[in-house]
């Protein structure tokens, strides 16, 4: 694990957020102070899952250690496949839920992090990686929400396919944990 890893890989769990965000940016059309809420609640959530995931995994070291290359590569492969297929499905609740209450926010956050958590298991293996990680997955993704919403709001005519972006960038940081893993 190293700091390039992880940057990478909170880039690529911030997608989900950034997408949701720039959905409520053009919605909105203006600039609202509750985008920073919205920013917020999101980065809080990307950073308590992996922590949960971690903990949870931790009942398997042994098992993680030896299986942690093809499990990075597995869950990683998933969630970016995962949000691919969905870049190219249009996605109606968004749209549905994109207001401002904050029962909708912590519904979407939650929706947006639950494939965190299992990003938690990556760090079974580097448990001195988990906390600075964590930091780094929720700031990121709350910057991506605001500067999301911002895109929407400021820049709406673009068509950015974050989603697809995001998986993209899962995919290839599953590929490249699961080479390291087993060249070493």
């Amino acid at each position: 694990m190293d700091w390039l890893n992880v940057i990478v890989m909170a880039i690529g769990l911030a997608m989900d957020c950034c997408a949701i965000s720039t959905v409520q940016g053009l919605i909105q059309k203006r600039w609202h102070p509750r985008a920073l809420m919205m920013a917020a609640i999101f980065g809080c959530f990307h950073m308590g899952m992996p922590i949960i995931g971690y903990y949870a995994g931790t009942l398997f070291v042994d098992f993680m250690r030896v299986y942690a290359p093809w499990i990075a590569l597995g869950l990683l492969g998933f969630l970016g496949v995962k949000m691919i297929w969905e870049s190219y499905h249009v996605d109606k609740e968004v749209e549905r839920h994109a207001n401002w209450r904050v029962s909708n926010l912590l519904l979407l956050a939650v929706a947006t992090s639950v494939d965190v958590l299992a990003t938690g298991l990556l760090f079974v293996p580097y448990p001195d990686w988990l906390y600075p990680s964590v930091v780094t997955i929720g700031g990121i993704t709350a910057a991506f929400s605001l500067g999301g919403y911002l895109l929407g709001v400021y820049v709406g005519k673009l068509k950015i396919n974050m989603e697809l972006i995001g998986g993209l960038v899962l995919i290839g940081l599953g590929i490249k944990i699961c080479i390291e893993g087993l060249c070493s």
